[in-house]
């Protein structure tokens, strides 16, 4: 029913910036909760952001907090996670997930839909 397509990703010394976008194709995109988590190889998966239906609400992991700003646009389907000032700790896969919910619950998470991922490499 839904498809979630990552893409931005890249490779970017550290101090750069990237902007990840997630596009879905769903009808319904306003009514939930979308986010980004990422995963680091080795590492278990890690929320980093959620921002809810309306764009209105947003939570960020405190490690990427003043450095990522997630946002949405509901008219192109579309959810953003701006990332500045970026760290060699912040190299993984990032993944965007839609959550069950509209609204965001701090980092927890009801996901049902995964994209695929995109890789961003920060270099030192």
């Amino acid at each position: 029913q839904v498809q979630l397509v990552e893409s931005g990703g890249g490779l970017v010394q550290a101090g750069g910036s990237l902007r990840l976008s997630c596009a879905a194709s769903g009808r319904t995109f306003s009514s939930y909760a979308m986010g980004w988590f990422r995963q680091a190889p080795g590492k278990e998966r890690e929320f980093v952001a959620a921002i809810d239906w309306s764009g209105l609400s947003t939570y960020y992991v405190a490690s990427v907090k003043g450095r990522f700003t997630i946002s949405r646009d509901n008219a192109k389907n579309t959810v953003y996670l701006q990332m500045n000032s970026l760290k060699p700790e912040d190299t993984a896969v990032y993944y965007c997930a839609r959550d069950a919910r509209a609204g965001v619950y701090g980092s927890t998470w009801l996901g049902d839909y995964w994209g695929q991922g995109t890789q961003v490499t920060v270099s030192s």
